[in-house]
């Protein structure tokens, strides 16, 4: 690990004004991914920014009906809510999901949303990525992609996002809250907030440099059936090849959304329109255009038996 300085920040404007001045600055909360990521040299930053005194740790009800999470509550704070519990269901089961108790009890809801991939060659110094190094070339393209993306791909990346957590919440349509390095504030819906690879797969999230997200703000609730079901290669601390977050209504309309297949949680509204026809009528659709690899084109099969696993679940009530 390379050496750095280090501050905490009083206010979250003071933190995102400290990163945008420094070069190489980052901020630091949980520290579940980056500090592992430091140890390898693949984040190297100059400077860190500790925000965990910002107060952002609370969950609190919204004028809409909704909840607003601060950017900082624990994964295991938020899986517990009991209002996270009985009305978001598929958040607190998606947030079980992920990880170890260990690691929940430390990762936060802003950490959690801007998770690195764990495509191996990313975390391989020696290979060729252009996540980590922009235009050195993509060594998962042809290699092995086990756990890599089979739609949303690009020439220069096949790396997929690796939280439970991001899936469940744009099923929610979820809204992150951010403050900027000039003290303004803005909102960024979840779906536009994860970008695609294209050819620049480096830049993975709608965040300018500096900008802190200070919570995470979800609608009021949706009723129905809550389920997310995860399949991995172990029963525990594994991240998905397949996820399926759904909400399905009585009358079998719903809403659909897969993780473990693109570089962000994949979901398209339109598709769910066919869900009363049966999981393959959605999928089709969710991943038409798949560029699968040799060793992950089970992942449009596997996708498929995983929702129609969901919609039979969902029928037993």
């Amino acid at each position: 690990m390379k050496a750095f300085t280090f501050e905490k920040a009083r206010t979250p404007a003071e933190a995102a004004a400290a990163v945008a001045r420094t070069p190489g600055a980052r901020f630091i909360a949980g520290g579940t991914n980056l500090l592992d990521l430091m140890k390898l040299e693949i984040e190297t930053p100059t400077h860190l920014v500790d925000v965990n005194g910002l107060k952002l740790d609370t969950v609190e009800a919204t004028r809409e009906g909704g909840l607003r999470i601060g950017a900082l509550v624990r994964n295991t704070d938020l899986a517990a809510d009991q209002r996270v519990r009985t009305d978001y269901g598929v958040l607190s089961r998606a947030l079980l999901a992920g990880a170890s108790t260990q690691l929940r009890n430390k990762a936060t809801t802003a950490g959690n949303l801007l998770q690195r991939t764990r495509c191996p060659y990313f975390y391989d110094t020696n290979q060729p990525c252009n996540k980590r190094t922009p235009g050195s070339g993509c060594s998962a393209i042809g290699g092995f992609t086990r756990h890599n993306a089979i739609v949303g791909v690009s020439d220069a990346c096949i790396a997929t996002h690796p939280s439970d957590m991001a899936v469940a919440m744009a099923l929610l349509d979820a809204t992150v809250e951010t403050v900027q390095p000039n003290g303004a504030t803005r909102t960024i819906p979840i779906a536009d907030f994860h970008k695609l690879p294209g050819n620049t797969p480096h830049i993975e999230h709608a965040l300018a440099p500096g900008e802190l997200i200070t919570a995470v703000t979800l609608p009021k609730p949706v009723g129905g059936t809550h389920i997310y079901r995860k399949v991995r290669d172990r029963s525990s601390y594994a991240f998905a090849l397949v996820s399926v977050a759904a909400i399905v209504q009585s009358d079998g309309s719903g809403r659909v959304a897969l993780g473990g297949v693109a570089h962000k949680p994949w979901r398209m509204p339109a598709a769910e329109q066919n869900l009363p026809r049966g999981g393959k009528a959605v999928i089709d659709q969710l991943l038409a255009g798949a560029k699968p690899q040799h060793d992950n084109a089970f992942k449009v099969v596997l996708a498929q038996r995983t929702l129609d696993a969901v919609l039979a679940e969902a029928k037993k009530g």
